[in-house]
């Protein structure tokens, strides 16, 4: 009977923790934003200056790569900001949202800036970029997410999932 008993508790306490288990890997799993490119990775090695020499960008905005060793300030900005800058950002958890003047309204301007940095968020940069070919870029380490309008939720989905992850290594 006490072999039995012992059985039932061990089953019942291993149910238990894949349970905990299940429901913790349910509630860390962020949903899928349709449209993302994963950017392969550059690697974050650091340079001297915005202008020293280095490989090409494997995307445009780049995602990783070589960079200074300070960041952009976190907000808005009415300048272009350095892509050697803007990695930094990334690599310490940011969101860097662009958009290309020439493509987007500017009556739509405001609207994004609120957007991206409402809602409290501390890591997330607005700037505008000329030299892209989408009109809004949002992007992460390693991820780039175009878009053609100012799409509010996925812009909060984008900025709530990868905002904060440090990728120091």
């Amino acid at each position: 009977m006490k072999k039995q008993t012992n059985k039932i508790v061990i089953l019942s306490v291993g149910i238990v923790i894949i349970a905990v288990v299940i429901l913790l890997a349910m509630r860390t799993t962020q949903p899928e934003i349709v449209g993302i490119k994963k950017i392969a990775n550059m690697g974050n090695r650091h340079i001297d200056t915005v202008d020293a020499e280095h490989e090409p960008y494997n995307s445009n905005p780049p995602t990783s790569g070589p960079h200074v060793g300070s960041i952009a300030s976190w907000g808005v900005h009415t300048e272009i900001i350095p892509d050697e800058k803007q990695i930094h950002n990334l690599e310490d958890g940011g969101v860097v949202v662009q958009y290309n003047p020439d493509l987007l309204p500017k009556t739509e301007w405001n609207v994004l800036e609120d957007v991206a940095i409402g809602a409290g968020r501390t890591h997330v940069i607005v700037a505008p970029r000329y030299d892209m070919e989408y009109v809004i870029a949002l992007t992460a380490w390693n991820k780039l997410l175009p878009l053609d309008i100012v799409d509010s939720e996925k812009i909060q989905q984008f900025i709530r999932a990868y905002e904060g992850i440090d990728h120091h290594r």
